[in-house]
C-alpha cells in the first residue's frame, strides 16, 4: 500500500515518467522505501485507473508523463493524516544476530564486521546526497530530515555492532566454571 503513496507523493512534487519515477525513488527514498520496476509501473496503472494521476505528457518513445490530480493529492493528505501503523518488524539482521549462537565465533565476529562496514558504506552515500541538496531544485525540509534520519539509523547499527563484538569478545574471554 505504501508504494501507492510513494509514487503518488513523489509525482505530487514533480511530474516525471515511468523511467524518471524510478530514478527519483533510487536518488531520493530509496535509502528507506525500494521498488522494482514493474512494482512501480503496476502501481502506476492502478493509480491512473483510480484518478489520482494522469498522463500530462508524451515525451519521446511515447513515454508518458504522468503527474498527480487533486484527487490524489487529496488522498495523500488523507493518508499522510492517518495514526502511523508499520508492519510488523521483519528485521534480517536482529535475526542473524539471535542465530549466532549456532556458529562458530569467527563467522559472529565477520557478521558484526560486515555489519559496521555496510553501515560505513550507508553513511557514505547518504553524506553524499545530502551534501548534493544544496544544488537540486525542489528540496524541502522534509528531504534533509529523512537522509538525517538515514544517517542515524546507520550509526546506531555501527554502536550497536560494536558493542555487541565487545560483548561477546569479553564473554569468551571469561573463565567457565
Amino acid at each position: 500500500m505504501s508504494l501507492r503513496y510513494a509514487a503518488l507523493g513523489l509525482l505530487s512534487k514533480r511530474p516525471g515518467s515511468g523511467y524518471d519515477l524510478l530514478r527519483r525513488f533510487e536518488r531520493s527514498i530509496g535509502n528507506f522505501w525500494v521498488a522494482t520496476q514493474s512494482q512501480l509501473y503496476t502501481e502506476l496503472g492502478k493509480l491512473e485507473k483510480d484518478g489520482f494521476i494522469e498522463v500530462v505528457d508524451t515525451g519521446p518513445r511515447s513515454r508518458k508523463v504522468y503527474s498527480a490530480t487533486d484527487a490524489g493529492r487529496a488522498d495523500l493528505t488523507e493518508w499522510i493524516s492517518r495514526p502511523v501503523i508499520d508492519t510488523p518488524p521483519r528485521n534480517t539482521k536482529l535475526l542473524r544476530a539471535f542465530l549466532l549462537t549456532e556458529v562458530d565465533d569467527a563467522v559472529a565476529d565477520r557478521f558484526f564486521e560486515t555489519v559496521i562496514a555496510d553501515a560505513q558504506e550507508r553513511i557514505a552515500a547518504l553524506t553524499a546526497v545530502r551534501d548534493g541538496l544544496p544544488e537540486l531544485e525542489n528540496v524541502s525540509a522534509f528531504d534533509r530530515i529523512s537522509i538525517d534520519h538515514a544517517l542515524r539509523h546507520s550509526r546506531t547499527d555501527i554502536e550497536w555492532a560494536t558493542a555487541a563484538a565487545e560483548y561477546l569478545a569479553s564473554e569468551r574471554d571469561r573463565p567457565t566454571p
